[in-house]
């Protein structure tokens, strides 16, 4: 009934030449995955246009695993001395000041962030919505969403089916 399956395309052909009737469906993992992949690569491409001496560049560089974590999991209250950019900072100042140096690197995370928590709630409108957004966002994320647009149902399918 359901072929659960990553994003290859090739795939997709295959199981819709031997299997018809089913329903595709991407699973989340790899959603997610292509979301995370994107904004690292706009952030690391961010990043190296900053002097490496910068708070901005130590900001995106040091701290890089708070940036792919889910907004909900930072720390909100403790802050904590980092040598790098030399501050206290809790885990949420430190991504949300590294991703104010940029606005299509802010755009980028707060699309990544929402996608991620549409797809654990099975919020499928939220989902389309996101995916026909409009804000500046990164090259390859922009991919990614026509890549998801391009897949439409299989990536509802998805993020509807637990």
């Amino acid at each position: 009934k359901t072929v659960t399956m990553d994003l290859n395309f090739y795939y997709q052909d295959i199981v819709r030449a031997c299997f018809p009737n089913a329903q595709i469906v991407i699973d989340r993992f790899h959603m997610i995955q292509m979301l995370t992949r994107s904004f690292n690569s706009l952030r690391v491409r961010t990043m190296k246009t900053f002097d490496k001496k910068s708070r901005e560049y130590q900001l995106l560089k040091s701290p890089w695993e708070l940036y792919l974590k889910k907004y909900d999991e930072l720390e909100k209250i403790h802050p904590r001395y980092n040598w790098h950019y030399k501050d206290c900072l809790t885990q949420v100042q430190a991504v949300m000041e590294g991703i104010g140096a940029n606005t299509t690197l802010e755009n980028s995370y707060n699309l990544m962030q929402s996608f991620i928590k549409a797809i654990e709630d099975g919020d499928t409108q939220k989902i389309e919505s996101l995916i026909a957004s409009k804000d500046s966002i990164g090259a390859l994320m922009h991919k990614t969403l026509l890549t998801f647009k391009h897949n439409l149902k299989a990536v509802l399918n998805g993020a509807a089916l637990t």
